[in-house]
């Protein structure tokens, strides 16, 4: 194996990061830029795609540095936030207005619109996905729509997801898409090789603005000199979901990662078979190698992390996340206070894009503690409807491997194992978006044969085993259940 490093760009929602790595699966340095946020209108989220471009660049130059120069470096891996739309000029490079982030909810009305025509069962059958704002198609309509400079583009547009647009900087030029970010857009059929002709017409998507589509694990191309020192070979490319379910080993089926992010996401391999759901999951490709494709069942929960924001800077309730774990433990139960995190709608199962945020149970007696905790429960409590939809659809949990920000919280980990009556895995490393990208890349640079060989890099997991009692269990998710309701 090749002593050189693999260089790891994590373009998140909140912030961007590069980390270098070593062959052996070591993370050795990381560094880190925040994202700026954008809030026009209630539901709209932006961000300014050439500051995701110069911080990217400035942190990747820092790991580059520590690794001794470009030639230490064997391959690029990219992991990024799926569903974010960049528009820019093929010419320029620059981008045209700022990107539509995933968590942008202003084309609903465009979407209730292509349901009520009749248009969710053919888009549900083709790409496994149900018709919503979260996904990329109508955010890339919206831009055509309502930004002249888009349209007045004409052939020089190119339209993309983040790692598209980090490529295109990256190379001077290479307009592609990994086939597990395509599979976001609502535009690539789960079993078609390349961006689907009707699917884009529905959309409204010029597919000559389109990149092409490509494998998760290769040889891409390589960096233009001048950014990183020296020419640095891009070699893998995938969504922050489906990297981390890579990085945390679930590459067989009941194997199943969820990572507490921003939002929620949970994966579960499914094999070759193209996924279908009967209970409102999705379906989505895990990874393309050597153009053969392995899926997964998803289910996406669009409010985590960002609810602890929200209690921090908005309501004033914690002065950092970190004071959660012991605000919880700080009273014996919730006091009767549920709290119906839908600050951006509802995801997986229930697809309420209109819903609103709710906390029910408030009395002389509720104290801010109990408003924490209730925010913390809401977690498990929405993990536990995706696992009853996964079983329902036939992919029942043997475990579940959690990374992301909030999996650092103890309190958190232990509650989902007693509320979902499972054993829960948190690696050492929770970094595990960055390690799939850098398992990713080591594959496509040929420093291991397979994905399953790069998987021994894993770190070692901590096990939380659950004690909640039945009774307390059944009694949280009647209130749990109770609070949902009054969203409908």
């Amino acid at each position: 194996m090749s002593e050189r490093h693999l260089l790891v760009l994590d373009a998140g929602t909140t912030s961007t990061r590069a980390m270098l790595y070593a062959p052996d699966g070591a993370r050795i340095a990381t560094a880190q830029a925040d994202l700026t946020q954008y809030y026009p209108q209630p539901g709209w989220v932006e961000q300014d795609a050439a500051e995701i471009w110069t911080h990217t660049l400035a942190c990747a130059r820092q790991m580059v540095d520590r690794a001794g120069g470009a030639d230490r470096i064997a391959a690029i891996g990219i992991a990024n936030q799926r569903e974010t739309v960049v528009a820019w000029h093929r010419r320029t490079g620059d981008p045209i207005g700022r990107a539509i982030v995933w968590q942008d909810r202003r084309t609903a009305d465009h979407c209730a619109a292509l349901r009520a025509q009749g248009h969710e069962a053919l888009v549900q059958q083709r790409t496994g996905l149900v018709i919503d704002p979260y996904f990329s198609a109508t955010k890339m309509r919206w831009m055509i729509n309502h930004r002249p400079e888009v349209a007045a583009a004409g052939h020089g547009l190119a339209l993309g997801t983040i790692e598209s647009w980090l490529v295109w900087k990256l190379t001077g030029g290479l307009h592609i898409s990994d086939a597990s970010n395509a599979s976001r857009t609502q535009l690539m059929a789960l079993d078609g090789t390349g961006w689907d002709a009707e699917l884009c017409a529905l959309f409204g998507v010029p597919g000559a603005a389109l990149p092409e589509i490509v494998d998760n694990a290769g040889d891409f191309g390589a960096t233009l000199p001048d950014w990183l020192g020296g020419p640095i070979r891009v070699c893998g490319l995938a969504g922050d979901q489906q990297a981390a379910t890579i990085g945390q080993g679930c590459l067989a089926a009941g194997a199943v990662k969820a990572t507490l992010g921003t939002g929620a996401f949970v994966l579960a391999p499914v094999g070759a078979v193209v996924p279908a759901s009967a209970n409102r999951l999705l379906g989505t490709v895990l990874c393309q190698m050597d153009g053969r494709r392995h899926y997964a069942l998803e289910g996406s929960i669009f409010v985590a992390g960002s609810l602890i924001q929200w209690l921090r800077d908005r309501i004033g309730l914690i002065a950092a996340a970190v004071d959660t774990d012991a605000i919880a433990r700080s009273v014996p139960d919730n006091g009767g206070v549920f709290l119906l995190p839908a600050l951006s709608g509802l995801g997986a199962p229930h697809w309420r894009p209109e819903a609103t945020g709710v906390i029910s149970g408030l009395t002389h007696g509720t104290g801010k503690a109990h408003i924490v905790r209730a925010a913390l429960e809401s977690m498990a409590h929405q993990v536990h409807d995706l696992a009853a939809a996964f079983a329902a659809d036939g992919a029942p949990w043997r475990t579940l491997r959690i990374d992301g920000g909030m999996s650092a919280n103890d309190w958190i980990a232990q509650d989902m194992a007693d509320m979902l009556d499972l054993t829960v895995e948190r690696p050492a490393d929770v970094e595990t978006t960055a390690r799939g990208a850098a398992m990713l890349a080591g594959v496509g640079a040929g420093l291991f044969p397979s994905l399953e060989a790069a998987a021994g890099i894993a770190s070692a997991a901590t096990p939380f085993t659950p004690l909640m009692s039945a009774q307390v269990r059944a009694q949280r998710l009647a209130g749990w259940r109770a609070v949902l309701a009054q969203a409908e």
